[in-house]
């Protein structure tokens, strides 16, 4: 019962909140964050991973169809679940005190609990039309998310936007899943036979269907433009889902179909240099935002696209690599969304030209924010070093082209980081007249352990090897027998690191080139122009088909009226 209540729990609770919201205002986020108790208590099996058989759980569905409601949790999947369960709790916990007492509590926390038990859901399932199901939750309940604050136009076009590339992905998902379970025989994964999959015509399409599903939800190009207009959303969603939860339900997609596709070459040979233009674009066009929010929006999609392109590779060292480079994700992406929420919150403003000398009145939150900032710029103690060592050598072992573009977007990512943490430096200077007042202790506690985990994962990276390993089994990495630690040696990758900060630094220091170089080549047309065009152009073709095939009827039963 264990994997069923985890993922049913949260939609209790969904219920009890809706109704406890009306009477507890904020303090139903306590409620909440319960309601991802469940997820948290898969810990327990989670721990004796990878030497334990996966825990699997199965319910009659569609009896007639031959489906059942099967839930199944290999290491991989606990892994997963842990993650969503400790970040929906930090975000429920963060959020009582970040937002506003006019706030809707009741729909806040129903949507956020919704979302949660379908991403329980998603990476739980071991039936591929439940996956998709759950698949579709995550977008809606996203979508509800996003524009929580309807009455802003900006927020309400961040969640169009949002549903509509994720319903295009879910269609992709959706003949996918239907192909595999013809092809393969089943339509639970762990019984899909695979030599029968591999053989079939379907095989093909399968596999490029659901690469559409993974790059539309993960924000790969050209399908990043929803990701940084989904910011709209309040703090403690953006950490919610954009850092570690939905948008990686892609690269979660991408791990582990890739046990079913990675014999095709066609697999690596799309996902690794579209993962790797994705991770430099959203580098280079985080460096030129002037919103924090936007900053970490455009670096969540450049961290997307490392780890999809580490997957991607198909082979036991990228997936050892990307599921350490996971966990540190998650961990120093969400602990920044959470201190721009604070910045935002006693500033009243997130536009890096109007914030410097923050640290002068917000000393911990300083302290945080620099040790999430240096493991995202992977400097050495901290988490994102190890894992971007990790990185840099996977990317060498497949090709010295792919280090250097690695290399180069390691190098933005750097210097985009030094930018965000321009505003605690400096004079101080923010928009109000009153000098802001220090974070409470509640709203910093959220924090803690994520810039915690962020440390411990550096100066012990045995802790992050133990996480990683017990995926291990579900992956199929056991064979790569490489070792987490901050020193191996002077090695290429050690020296890749050098060469990244030098660029880094380079471009920091030659920023106002740099920012005039970017306006010169700023085009006319992108991702976010193309979709508007297309949206126009729906509009007007609908409008005509509506007044050629139904004005005229309107006209003749008027007219007989």
């Amino acid at each position: 019962m264990s994997l069923t209540l985890a993922v049913l729990f949260p939609f209790l609770m969904a219920a009890i909140v809706a109704w406890a919201g009306l009477h507890l205002g904020r303090r139903a986020g306590y409620l909440a964050a319960l309601g991802f108790l469940p997820a948290l208590l898969l810990a327990v099996p989670l721990s004796g991973m990878p030497a334990a058989e996966p825990l699997y759980e199965r319910w009659p569905w569609v009896p007639t169809l031959g489906l059942d409601l099967a839930f199944r949790g290999d290491g991989f999947s606990l892994l997963f679940a842990v993650l969503i369960g400790v970040i929906g709790t930090l975000a429920s916990l963060y959020s009582v005190s970040y937002l506003s007492s006019k706030e809707r509590f009741a729909r806040f926390y129903a949507y956020l609990l919704l979302f949660g038990g379908s991403m329980l859901g998603l990476v739980l399932s071991d039936n591929l039309i439940a996956l998709f199901g759950f698949w579709e939750m995550t977008s809606i309940t996203s979508f509800l998310l996003i524009g929580l604050w309807h009455a802003r136009a900006a927020a309400r076009d961040g969640a169009i936007k949002a549903f509509l590339v994720s319903a295009m992905g879910g269609l992709g998902l959706l003949a996918a899943a239907a192909l595999i379970g013809a092809a393969g025989g089943s339509y639970n994964l762990s019984e899909i036979d695979l030599a029968a999959l591999q053989a079939s015509p379907l095989f093909v399409p399968a596999m490029l269907l659901t690469l559409l599903a993974a790059f539309t939800k993960s924000a790969q190009l050209p399908f990043h433009l929803w990701l940084p207009t989904a910011m709209e959303a309040p703090t403690p969603v953006s950490a919610f889902l954009h850092s570690a939860t939905m948008v990686k339900a892609g690269v979660f997609l991408v791990a582990k179909f890739g046990l079913l596709f990675a014999g095709h070459p066609l697999w690596s040979a799309i996902i690794v240099p579209l993962g790797l233009a994705t991770m430099t674009w959203g580098s280079y066009l985080a460096l030129r935002q002037t919103d924090l929010k936007a900053l970490l929006a455009f670096s969540t999609i450049s961290q997307l696209g490392l780890l999809m392109s580490l997957y991607g590779l198909a082979d036991p060292e990228g997936r050892f690599s990307a599921t350490t480079h996971l966990l540190n994700h998650a961990a120093f992406k969400a602990a920044l969304f959470f201190v721009v929420g604070i910045i935002d919150h006693e500033t009243g403003t997130r536009e890096i030209p109007k914030l410097s000398g923050l640290r002068r009145v917000f000393p911990v939150t300083f302290v945080l924010a620099l040790l999430a900032a240096l493991s995202m710029a992977g400097i050495p103690p901290l988490g994102g070093f190890v894992s971007k060592e990790l990185f840099y050598e996977a990317m060498l072992h497949h090709g010295v082209p792919f280090l250097l573009v690695a290399v180069v977007g390691s190098a933005l990512t750097l210097a985009y980081t030094v930018r965000f943490m321009s505003v605690f430096s400096g004079r101080l200077e923010h928009p109000g007249d009153q000098r802001p007042e220090r974070p409470t202790d509640a709203i910093l506690a959220p924090i803690i352990p994520l810039v915690g985990a962020a440390v411990l994962f550096g100066v012990w990276p045995a802790s992050a090897e133990r996480l990683t390993r017990t995926a291990e089994n579900a992956l199929q990495f056991s064979e790569h027998g490489a070792h987490l630690s901050l020193w191996h040696g002077i090695t290429p990758a050690l020296i890749a690191t050098l060469v990244t900060w030098a660029i880094g630094a380079f471009v920091w220091w030659r920023r106002d080139e740099f920012a005039a170089m970017q306006r010169r080549l700023t085009p006319g047309w992108n991702a976010n122009t193309a979709y508007y065009g297309l949206r126009e152009w729906l509009d007007i073709t609908a409008t005509a088909v509506i007044l050629r095939t139904q004005a005229w009827r309107c006209r003749a039963n008027c007219a007989s009226a």
